[in-house]
């Protein structure tokens, strides 16, 4: 993907010396020539092609943000109720995720929405202990992030 990258830059940079003008327009132009030249090529290449993991890592952050709203408002909705009925509680969540830093960016995004803070990461890096300040149900909470968070990350990461 690295190399992919590189070569694109190194084709748009070609074409502004080339055209002989030095300005963001031409740039582009380049870089969208050199794209449809690596798209040509791909098959010459041992990964797919970068731009798909470029749009897996935009909605792995427009999936964050919609997370941070929603549980921004649940929160709150807590604060202004006048009885405080939460159901804090802690699960244990099993990953499928397997590299160190997938890992850790799941937990930063668990940690980063409101309401919601990893407590520890078992040794084997499988199982996530996470405590909720409000929980209905366990096997949504876990839904919900394996179906949101965990399946962008495996998106960006493979």
């Amino acid at each position: 993907m690295a190399l992919q990258i590189l070569l694109n830059f190194i084709l748009a940079l070609l074409w502004t010396f080339l055209e002989g003008s030095f300005s963001a327009a031409t740039f582009v132009s380049g870089y969208l020539l050199g794209f449809i030249i690596i798209f040509v090529m791909r098959r010459f290449f041992t990964s797919r092609l970068y731009i798909y993991r470029v749009f897996s890592v935009i909605k792995l952050t427009l999936i964050f943000l919609r997370e941070l709203i929603l549980s921004n408002i649940a929160v709150i909705k807590v604060v202004l109720k006048p009885k405080l009925d939460m159901q804090p509680g802690i699960f244990a969540l099993e990953t499928e995720l397997k590299k160190d830093w997938e890992i850790t960016l799941l937990s930063s995004l668990i940690t980063l929405t409101p309401g919601t803070l990893v407590i520890d990461v078992s040794p084997d890096n499988k199982i996530l202990y996470i405590h909720a300040m409000d929980i209905q149900d366990v096997e949504e909470e876990i839904d919900s992030i394996k179906q949101s968070f965990e399946k962008a990350i495996m998106e960006v990461g493979r």
